[in-house]
């Protein structure tokens, strides 16, 4: 898919269409040619990358920042002022921006950078860009970048039409890998849990204690279900990261930031998660909620069997409920040893977040941070786990064991000659 993909966009000028599996690296897949034709000598921004949502916007940011291309880029999302992503702007002078529809539109009407600059649009996750209550944004977007050549359209799944208004060509260049469903569905194990209950709480904390130390992923349908869900995991011994869109960004990010490094076993979410969230490694897909489309199942069970792994997904069904017609493969039911998990405690994780209250504006890189946690912290560097630098602050995944030794030795030290705040993540 990369292959054909990176040469229909770096050997034409046609629109293309890319059609992958979740996990497939369609990120890559365009990023890789743009790099190569973005203008990096000029400030304008040159193309943009549109995503339903702010995590995805994000992460694919991220992607570009870590190809060290020499390219200038910015995520644009709601969740704060617009006038203080303007300054960033404008300090930055970006060439590339990845964007949420409303966000994108905001920065349009305030005039904070010139659309007619705009060559590439990308849509990532068009599909979902599509559904109901995107259109309007999306028609106004197009309305507004006069000048775009090129459009390139990315998905895991097949969407019913392309509105006219996107404005493709005649004959946009078509990358279709989503027809070797059967590949897809030998990676991933199906499985049925009957909850003997309509209350489906217990069931899933008897499942997590059946699958011990593995990684797993709940999706509920409702915030109020992840919160109620989440504090019920929580009393029973779990460490559990929560995630849902009524949670501020920084919020969002210490959660996801915890499950991906090991610090947190169980994530608990919306279909928020569904959807471009790259972790490895994540072993079990459960629904505790029925998915309410095939679209939304489709990129829950795409956050595991990732690129050459294999997952489980888990139904959790109360009495009357049934597997969606639109799963396909093998159902096997899943009984869970009830004698196993008796007197079975919660595992507890590997690894525990700490926070620094430095990061790249006070030029501070990940290599300064392993030095100072080896220095200061007591750690060899092989113990230490993912870093993420953000601009004022970073994270960082240290051994559980040692936290508390951590955050004892480096009590008002030092990085790079500067006092910093150390502290666990919760």
């Amino acid at each position: 898919m990369q292959r054909e993909a990176v040469n229909a966009i770096a050997t034409t000028a046609d629109d293309v269409v890319v059609l992958s599996p979740t996990g497939s690296g369609k990120t890559y897949a365009y990023l890789i040619p743009l790099a190569a034709k973005i203008d990096a000598d000029s400030d304008e921004i040159q193309v943009v990358v549109l995503a339903p949502g702010r995590e995805l916007a994000l992460q694919s940011c991220d992607v570009l920042k870590n190809m060290h291309v020499g390219l200038r880029a910015m995520a644009l999302y709601g969740g704060r002022p617009t006038m203080d992503e303007h300054r960033v702007m404008r300090a930055t002078r970006p060439q590339i921006v990845f964007a949420t529809p409303g966000r994108l539109n905001d920065h349009i009407a305030k005039g904070n950078f010139n659309p007619s600059d705009v060559r590439v649009l990308v849509i990532d996750e068009f599909d979902k860009m599509l559904e109901m209550g995107f259109e309007d944004e999306m028609s106004r977007i197009i309305g507004n970048l006069p000048n775009v050549r090129r459009h390139i359209l990315l998905s895991a799944t097949v969407a019913e039409s392309i509105p006219s208004y996107l404005r493709l060509g005649a004959r946009p260049v078509v990358v279709n890998f989503l027809s070797d469903t059967d590949e897809q569905e030998k990676k991933i194990g199906i499985f049925e849990v009957d909850s003997p209950e309509k209350d489906k709480l217990d069931t899933l904390r008897r499942l997590l204690l059946s699958r011990g130390q593995e990684s797993s992923v709940v999706f509920l349908n409702y915030r109020d279900a992840v919160e109620r869900t989440a504090e019920y995991l929580s009393s029973n011994g779990f460490t559990v990261s929560m995630l849902h869109g009524g949670l501020e960004q920084k919020d969002r990010e210490r959660s996801l930031y915890r499950f991906a490094n090991g610090s947190a076993p169980v994530l608990v979410c919306t279909d928020l998660a569904s959807r471009g969230l790259d972790i490895p490694d994540i072993a079990n897909i459960i629904h505790y909620h029925i998915p309410e489309t095939e679209e939304n199942y489709i990129h829950r069970v795409g956050r595991t069997a990732r690129w050459d792994k294999t997952g489980r997904t888990f139904f959790i069904l109360s009495p009357g409920e049934k597997i969606p017609d639109y799963v396909e493969g093998d159902v096997d039911k899943y009984v869970i040893d009830d004698d196993a998990v008796a007197n079975a405690v919660a595992p507890q994780p590997r690894m525990s977040t700490v926070y620094i209250g430095k990061g790249k504006k006070d030029k501070i890189s990940k290599g300064d941070i392993v030095g100072f946690l080896c220095k200061k912290g007591g750690l060899r560097g092989s113990e230490i786990g993912r870093i993420d630098v953000h601009d004022r602050y970073s994270y960082a995944a240290v051994p559980r064991e040692k936290l508390r030794q951590v955050l004892r030795m480096t009590r008002n030290e030092k990085i790079k000659g500067i006092k910093t705040v150390v502290e666990e993540v919760k």
